[in-house]
C-alpha cells in the first residue's frame, strides 16, 4: 500500500493510498488495543474500500498509544489512523472521519485534506477538472462556503486556449461564459465548474434550497484495454426524506458499507444509462447433453454459466459495440478490445461483480475454474480490488436462485448486461413434433444511448444461435 507518505519520527501512522481510485474507506474492527506492542507488518485493522475487505499492517515495531477512530467510521486516505507511544511523538490532528449526519457539510474539510482524500459530497469540482456530468441549468449555483475560492478573480488575458472538459465547456454556454477568458484553477490550469460560477455570480451566495438541480460527479474512465474506474455518485444538493414510524422495528441496520456502494452505483446507473431490456429463450436441450459431457470428462459438474460465457464472448466478437465503456465526462463511446467479463455473485455482505480478465481466450473449464475461484474469493472477502473492476461486459446468473426472466441494471459505465436465468424442462416442437427439451431464459440490458435496439436484439439472436448449436459453440 502507498501513495501516501509515512512521517519519519513514527510517530503516528496515516491510512495509506489502499488501491487505485481509493479515497476513503470504513473502519470495519480494530485487531489491536491501545497499550498493545505490535510488531512490522501486523494487522491493526480491518478496512472496508468499496467492495473489498482489506488488512492494514502496521509499518513499524511500537506500542499502540491510540486508536483515531471506531468501528463504523469512515476514514479518508492521508489522516491519521494510529498514534504510536513513543519519546517526542508530537501532536497531531484527529482522523477526518465522515459520518452520515456530516456528510453534508464535509465539502469544505475536504479541500484541506490530503490531495488523494475525496468525500462523499462532490459539491465543488475542483478535485477532478472537468468530472461534473449530466444536466446543470443556468440558475444552479455553488455555495461559496462550499466553493473553492479562485486565486486570481481577474480575467485571463492568455490568448492560449483554456484547458476544459466539454463537460465544463457545455455549463460555460449554459451560463452565457466566455470560457476563454476564465483563469482556470483546476489541475494544470483547467477551468472547472467553480470557476464558472465564480464568474458568473460574482460574490452572490446560493442556498441549497434554491439549487435547480442535481450534481453528479464521475471520475474519468480508464482509457487503457485493460482497465477502467467505476463511476461514483454525489449525494443530492437538497433532499428531503418524508418521516418514517419505527413502531416495531425488529432490527435496525447501518446503510452503509457495501449495500451503500450498491445503492451509489445502481442509481447513478439509472440516472445515466437509458435501459432497454430483451428477453428470450434457448432450446439448450443438446447443450445440457454436452455440459454432461464435459462434467464427466473434467470429473466435475459444470453448470451451464460458463457454455453461456463461452457463447457470449464469440457473440461480442461480432458485436463489439456491446463489449464498451461510456466515457460521458469526454463524450466518447470506448469500443473495448479484450473481453473482461463481469459475473455478478450474491454474497453475505451484499452483490459483488469480480472480473474475469481477458475472458475471450478461455475455454468452458477454464471459465467454469475462474468463476468459481473469484466467487469463493468474493465470499471470503479476499478478493483484490482490481479484480473488482475494469469490465467491459457483465452477466448475472439469477437462474442460480430460482429466477427466469429479469430486467437487470447496467453495470455502469459498461453499456450492457445478461441475465441467465434458470433452464427448465419443457414440451417444445419442432417440425410438427413434440419432444421434451431444456429453455434456458435469458434477459439482455443494454443502454439505449451506445446500443440500438436492433443491435441488441440481433447480439442476443447470435447468443441463442450460439447455445441452441453446441457444435459450433465449441468449436
Amino acid at each position: 500500500m502507498a501513495g501516501v507518505k509515512q512521517p519519519d519520527d513514527k510517530s503516528h501512522f496515516i491510512l495509506p493510498d489502499l488501491g487505485e481510485g481509493v479515497h476513503e474507506a470504513e473502519l470495519i474492527k480494530w485487531r489491536v488495543q491501545v497499550g498493545d506492542t505490535v510488531k512490522e507488518h501486523q494487522t491493526m485493522a480491518e478496512m472496508e474500500t468499496d467492495k473489498a475487505l482489506v488488512e492494514v499492517p502496521s509499518p513499524w515495531n511500537g506500542v499502540i498509544g491510540e486508536l483515531c477512530g471506531k468501528a463504523g467510521d469512515t476514514i479518508l486516505v492521508g489522516s491519521v489512523l494510529v498514534r504510536y507511544a513513543s519519546k517526542g511523538a508530537s501532536a497531531v490532528t484527529k482522523p477526518q472521519t465522515v459520518s452520515a449526519p456530516a456528510k453534508q457539510q464535509a465539502a469544505s474539510a475536504a479541500q484541506h485534506a490530503a490531495p488523494v482524500a475525496k468525500v462523499d459530497v462532490k459539491v465543488d469540482a475542483n478535485e477532478d477538472a472537468g468530472t461534473v456530468v449530466g444536466n446543470v441549468s443556468g440558475s444552479l449555483g455553488v455555495p461559496s462556503r462550499f466553493a473553492r475560492k479562485p486565486e486570481h478573480e481577474s480575467i485571463s488575458s492568455s490568448a492560449n486556449k483554456s484547458l476544459a472538459t466539454p463537460a465544463v465547456r457545455r455549463i460555460a454556454r449554459e451560463l452565457g461564459v466566455n470560457i476563454q477568458q476564465v483563469r482556470g484553477t483546476g489541475r494544470g490550469g483547467r477551468v472547472t465548474a467553480s470557476d464558472l460560477q465564480a464568474v458568473s455570480q460574482g460574490a452572490v451566495e446560493v442556498t441549497r434550497e434554491t439549487a435547480a438541480s442535481r450534481v453528479v460527479m464521475a471520475q474519468p474512465i480508464n482509457r487503457s484495454n485493460n482497465d477502467n474506474v467505476v463511476a461514483t455518485m454525489s449525494e443530492p444538493l437538497s433532499v428531503t426524506y418524508p418521516s418514517v414510524n419505527r413502531d416495531g422495528v425488529k432490527e435496525c441496520i447501518p446503510f452503509r458499507g457495501i449495500r451503500r456502494k450498491i445503492a451509489q452505483a445502481l442509481d447513478l446507473s439509472v440516472k445515466t444509462a437509458v435501459h432497454f431490456t430483451l428477453v428470450d429463450s434457448a432450446d439448450v436441450t443438446k447443450l445440457d447433453r454436452k455440459r454432461k459431457e464435459y462434467s464427466a470428462a473434467l470429473g466435475t459438474k459444470l453448470s451451464m454459466l460458463p457454455f453461456v460465457m463461452l457463447a457470449v464472448c464469440k457473440a461480442l466478437r461480432k458485436h463489439p459495440t456491446l463489449n464498451a465503456n461510456v466515457d460521458d465526462t469526454n463524450e466518447e463511446i470506448l469500443i473495448k478490445e479484450p473481453i473482461h467479463l463481469g459475473c455478478a455473485v450474491d454474497t453475505d455482505h451484499g452483490l459483488m461483480v469480480p472480473v474475469l480478465r481477458n475472458a475471450q481466450q478461455k475455454n468452458v473449464g477454464e471459465l467454469a475454474a475462474l468463476v468459481k475461484e473469484l466467487a469463493e474469493s468474493c465470499k471470503q472477502r479476499s478478493v483484490a480490488r482490481e479484480n473488482l473492476v475494469g469490465g467491459t461486459f457483465t452477466m448475472s446468473n439469477v437462474g442460480s436462485y430460482g429466477g427466469a426472466f429479469a430486467t437487470p441494471i447496467i453495470n455502469y459505465p459498461e453499456v450492457a448486461i445478461l441475465a441467465v436465468g434458470r433452464a427448465k424442462e419443457q414440451v417444445l416442437t419442432k417440425d410438427g413434433t413434440f419432444y421434451a427439451g431444456f429453455v434456458l431464459p435469458l434477459s439482455l440490458s443494454c443502454d439505449h444511448r451506445i446500443v440500438d435496439g436492433a443491435e441488441g436484439a440481433r447480439f442476443l439472436n447470435t447468443v441463442l444461435g450460439l447455445l441452441e448449436n453446441p457444435d459450433k459453440l465449441l468449436a
